[in-house]
């Protein structure tokens, strides 16, 4: 209740007691002060109105401010790759332009092996023509047909003067089983043949050695003087082949007919072993040893040695016109076998 009438004595002093003169007056004040009350809401809600719009382009301008800062980041990033993508530009640039100058001296010197091969070129082929002319490449083979024909001739007349035969009774195809059946059956005059198959000679004789042991009071004597002249034949024979097919022997041969020797120029010792296909000396000096090709004395192993060496000296004939030599203790075979390559008609077009 005190509140009520607290409100109404507010309400009463509010109110204000206006006389008749003034009412005119106060509605007209009344009235004006209600037309700039309206017209302050007016401006109010215009105000309001602007406000939003301001605070709206605010947002839009914060909006596009955070979106510049963001493409000026990446604007930026871009910068960055750019400048990288600038600078291994560069390098690969230079790493061109190295390339492009060895690429440019490699041509350099490709046009001058080019010009060089062009003169080469030109040069074998006039080479090639003078080859092919009358005193060329065609007039060399004629001229090497015409010297083993030559070669030929005159080791046919060795042939003629030192014959390699097969003995009587006996043919060239059983010659390797003749000597086969001879080595096992064992010779009763004590003496073993040097050629390949036992029935191979020359000029008419064996060509036979005592086993490698010491000379007994019972030795045939003229056994051992034919095998030291079949010896000196078999040696003369390979010196004049020698001497005609230009092929400096590796073991010269100082001929002496049935006391010939042969020369060693690699051992200063002399041999021990009784096996001469076996014999490995060492060369300590470079002076010569003489082996006799004749048995000397009692010990057999020198004049073994000798008719190996002899042996050799075929064996390099043979490989020198693309022969296989037919082994160590085939003397005369290999002879025979040096003499008919010759002979034949494939010597001429080697």
């Amino acid at each position: 209740m005190e509140s009520k009438k607290k409100v109404v004595e507010e309400q009463q002093s509010h109110e204000k007691v206006v006389n008749w003169e003034d009412y005119q007056h106060e509605v007209a004040r009344l009235s004006s002060l209600s037309s700039a009350v309206n017209e302050a809401n007016y401006n109010k809600s215009l105000m309001q109105e602007k406000l939003n719009d301001y605070l709206q382009f605010e947002a839009e301008s914060l909006s596009w401010s955070n979106q510049l800062d963001e493409m000026r980041e990446k604007l930026e990033a871009r910068k960055l790759v750019m400048g990288n993508t600038s600078m291994n530009l560069k390098v690969v640039q230079e790493k061109a332009k190295k390339q492009e100058d060895e690429l440019n001296s490699q041509i350099r010197s490709l046009l001058m092996a080019g010009t060089s091969l062009s003169v080469a070129s030109r040069s074998l082929q006039e080479e090639n023509n003078s080859l092919a002319g009358e005193r060329g490449y065609g007039h060399l083979k004629n001229v090497q047909k015409l010297l083993r024909m030559r070669q030929q001739f005159l080791v046919f007349q060795i042939s003629l003067l030192y014959p390699v035969k097969v003995a009587t009774g006996h043919t060239f195809d059983q010659e390797l089983d003749s000597y086969s059946n001879n080595s096992k059956s064992g010779n009763p005059s004590g003496v073993k043949a040097l050629d390949a198959s036992g029935s191979l000679t020359i000029s008419g004789l064996h060509l036979t050695v005592l086993p490698f042991k010491k000379m007994s009071f019972f030795t045939d004597k003229k056994e051992v003087q034919s095998s030291a002249t079949a010896l000196g034949y078999v040696a003369h024979a390979v010196s004049l082949i020698a001497f005609y097919l230009e092929t400096p022997l590796r073991y010269p041969l100082r001929l002496g007919g049935s006391r010939t020797y042969i020369c060693d120029y690699a051992p200063s010792v002399e041999p021990t072993s009784s096996d001469f296909t076996s014999i490995s000396l060492p060369s300590l000096s470079s002076k010569p040893m003489e082996f006799p090709l004749f048995l000397e004395g009692q010990d057999t192993t020198r004049s073994a040695y000798a008719v190996f060496l002899l042996n050799k000296d075929l064996e390099q004939l043979l490989n020198f016109i693309g022969v296989e030599s037919l082994g160590p203790r085939h003397v005369l075979a290999n002879l025979k076998e040096l003499l008919n390559n010759i002979f034949s008609p494939d010597y001429i077009n080697l």
